[in-house]
């Protein structure tokens, strides 16, 4: 099926005219999603949408629940030395892949190995392991080299990037910048690959041999049901085409509702919201690739943060409301267990002035800065184009390309020089499940690793991130924390932009919705 005729079915499901209650129960399950899915693999892709689709079709060996618990998932269960250096966990009964083959210990080193080399928490994981290795087909023990305050806050991590598991044949043999070639797993719903049109829509239907845990689903925990026989996720780019096609009921769930139309949705009865709050909050911030002159001088990276007006930003985007904390300074995001005002002195109220006099300063000589412009996402593409305004009105050379997301992640975790594909500066939207750990923090966790494109290092945050790994003290960790956000808005490593809410919306006839904060689909019915 090529591009156009999907756009063409997708315009036929919304024209078609209300479904009668019969029709209604047979239908699949239909949720919109904030931008098209092109990366299938929750490793390799940097995107929200992937993280959505690897909840669907792969597990994880543990979860967090509503409450921030981290619980046993794949896991039956572990023990721990009293000095926490040792670890011995066992896979429960049951588990499988969508091929038939047995979910063993040697599936989750390869995939553990393969996420580690990736992710922030992951990399410093194996990092700080001596040993993985296998206890039979079912057990595997991890013995680490020094303390590691976040075990299960790693191996439970729930958003980007996900450690979810994949046979060894799959995960070792692929690069984790490398897509893998097949999809795999052992989650509640089988992906159909042949109906996938990359961007506009994918189909996965209910794993009937999906062993759940025997407890309650709670958060991305406990047991997961796949009570839909068949699910599908699309990509609807207008936004009032979105509102039209749930007010109608020709789909069930959209993963943000069209801020402009909240007011309006709120008074319809047949439509729910997420509560949205927490760590389930986003935070607009600008990726900086410190590898390009003359964005590796601090001068040029503060001067951009001094272009960002928080009021005007979430104003932009439509969260210059009760949605919005234009006043919240914390890379750490408010409201998290480590909030801090820490290095907001260094931002102060920014100001198109000061941006003004911090070029004059580093010397800046008129150099083109490459901004993509994601223009399909109704979440950044606002914020991007009040980033543009401002960076011009400072001073900035800019040049706009103006992309779809797809497009952008692809290029984003490239290197090359400007003039053939190479990137500058990227707006971009984060939850508070990646960035209110500084061990996970899109601006402080990857510092010095040279594992992400935008390639920061600031030598005074290496030894305080050691510090902070080994603590275990809560007290300790949280004056660390607080010192990290320090130095990483000194050095500008990857400047914020404005905290808010943005909720999910669903039919108000659906039963089971998980309100997590990203769509959950297992546990849902009619």
């Amino acid at each position: 099926m090529s591009r156009r005729q999907a756009i063409a079915a997708a315009a036929a499901v919304m024209a078609a005219p209300h479904l009668g209650r019969a029709q209604s129960q047979q239908r699949p399950f239909r949720f919109v999603v904030n931008v098209g899915l092109q990366n299938l693999d929750p490793i390799a892709g940097p995107s929200f949408v992937t993280r959505n689709f690897g909840y669907l079709v792969f597990d994880t060996l543990v979860a967090l629940d509503g409450q921030g618990q981290y619980r046993p998932q794949m896991l039956e269960g572990w023990e721990v030395s009293a000095d926490k250096l040792s670890w011995s966990f066992k896979l429960r009964d049951g588990l499988a892949f969508h091929d038939g083959t047995p979910v063993t210990s040697e599936d989750v080193i390869a995939s553990l190995k393969r996420w580690g080399a990736r992710d922030p928490i992951g990399r410093r994981l194996i990092a700080a392991t001596a040993e993985l290795v296998a206890d039979g087909p079912k057990g595997f023990k991890l013995t680490l080299s020094r303390p590691f305050g976040g075990v299960l806050e790693a191996l439970g991590k729930p958003s980007v990037h996900v450690p979810m598991i994949m046979p060894a044949r799959i995960a070792g043999a692929t690069p984790p910048t490398q897509q893998v070639s097949e999809i795999v797993g052992s989650g509640p719903f089988i992906f159909l690959r042949n109906e996938w049109v990359p961007g506009d829509r994918a189909a996965f239907r209910r794993n009937e041999k999906y062993v759940p845990r025997n407890e309650p689903a709670d958060g991305l925990a406990g047991g997961k049901i796949p009570k839909l026989d068949r699910v599908e996720m699309l990509t609807l780019p207008e936004v009032a085409v979105r509102y039209a096609a749930l007010t109608r009921g020709e789909v069930d769930y959209l993963e943000y509702a069209p801020v402009d139309l909240i007011p309006r949705m709120q008074r319809d009865r047949n439509l729910t919201f997420a509560k949205a709050g927490g760590r389930a909050e986003l935070i607009y911030a600008v990726s900086i690739n410190h590898f390009q002159a003359p964005m590796d001088n601090v001068l040029i990276r503060r001067a951009i943060q001094q272009c960002l007006d928080r009021n005007e930003i979430l104003a932009g985007a439509g969260f210059g409301n009760e949605l919005g904390r234009p006043d919240c300074t914390s890379m750490l995001m408010c409201g998290a267990p480590f909030e801090s005002t820490a290095g907001r002195n260094v931002i102060g109220s920014p100001s198109i002035e000061k941006a003004k006099a911090l070029l004059a300063e580093a010397g800046y000589k008129n150099e083109r800065i490459v901004l993509l412009h994601p223009l399909d996402s109704p979440l950044l593409n606002p914020f991007g184009s009040v980033l543009i305004e401002r960076m011009k009105q400072a001073g900035f050379n800019v040049d706009v390309q103006g992309l779809e997301w797809a497009a952008i992640a692809q290029r984003w975790f490239q290197r090359n020089p400007l003039d053939q594909g190479g990137w500058s500066v990227i707006p971009v939207v984060y939850t508070g499940f990646d960035m209110s750990d500084p061990l996970s923090n899109m601006g402080i966790g990857y510092n010095c690793t040279g594992s992400q494109p935008w390639g920061y290092c600031d030598q005074r945050i290496t030894p305080v991130l050691e510090r902070f790994e080994s603590e275990s003290d809560p007290d300790k960790r949280k004056a660390l924390a607080a010192e990290l956000q320090k130095l990483a808005t000194e050095d500008a490593t990857f400047p914020i932009a404005g905290q808010f809410r943005s909720p999910a919306v669903w039919r108000s006839e659906l039963k089971g919705v998980i309100d997590f904060g990203f769509p959950v689909i297992w546990n849902i019915e009619r």
